[in-house]
């Protein structure tokens, strides 16, 4: 796993651009409350705030945490897929995190953030890269499922909460974790053997 000047090349900077812009701009113009996951409007059938919950956030400490953690992604792993590749990660990933939550966490009345997302992002490269080095993307395999495991049986890790000042929902992790498996796993099948980029 490494990085080099020429891996900020490609289609896939136009996801994570319209990922950042788009963020940026709802977090900006305060739409937090009208675009936010919400059960009692998704359960009158406003489904497009399953996806537009996850470019919103808390406050700008959440959105800097988040876009620095899609900025990381984006550096180790987008070399690995085309714009479309990735695109298909990030509905795929936002879908089971939308889903998940409202089938799954009925408990919970309102959610924001890209973090769930992230993790589905996150997995989808990292399985690509153990088709180039298997000993790195092995070991990020096995602490990006520990951390998960922590998660589930231990909450939020140590300070995250205090960072964007507001609840962890750890289940969002979990959810957009299991998503960009599918997704990546989708896609071998459906469009594997065109070649390795997609």
């Amino acid at each position: 796993m490494h990085f080099r000047l020429r891996d900020l090349r490609g289609s896939h900077w136009v996801v994570w651009a319209g990922l950042f812009l788009l963020s940026f701009l709802f977090q900006l113009l305060g739409w937090v409350e009208w675009l936010r996951f919400d059960r009692a409007l998704l359960d009158d059938g406003q489904v497009l705030l399953l996806f537009s919950s996850q470019l919103v956030h808390l406050n700008w400490s959440h959105w800097a945490l988040n876009m620095a953690g899609m900025a990381m992604i984006a550096l180790l792993f987008g070399r690995y897929g085309s714009a479309l590749y990735w695109l298909w990660v990030v509905a795929v990933s936002a879908l089971a995190v939308g889903v998940g939550l409202w089938w799954l966490n009925p408990e919970l009345r309102w959610y924001v953030g890209l973090s769930g997302a992230l993790h589905g992002l996150m997995l989808a490269g990292i399985l690509r890269e153990m088709r180039i080095n298997r000993v790195a993307g092995g070991v990020l395999l096995l602490l990006i499922v520990l951390k998960l495991a922590w998660e589930q049986f231990s909450g939020a890790m140590p300070g995250s909460e205090s960072l964007i000042e507001g609840r962890v929902v750890v289940d969002s992790h979990l959810y957009g974790a299991v998503g960009g498996v599918t997704a990546y796993g989708l896609w071998c099948v459906v469009v594997g053997k065109r070649g390795f980029r997609g």
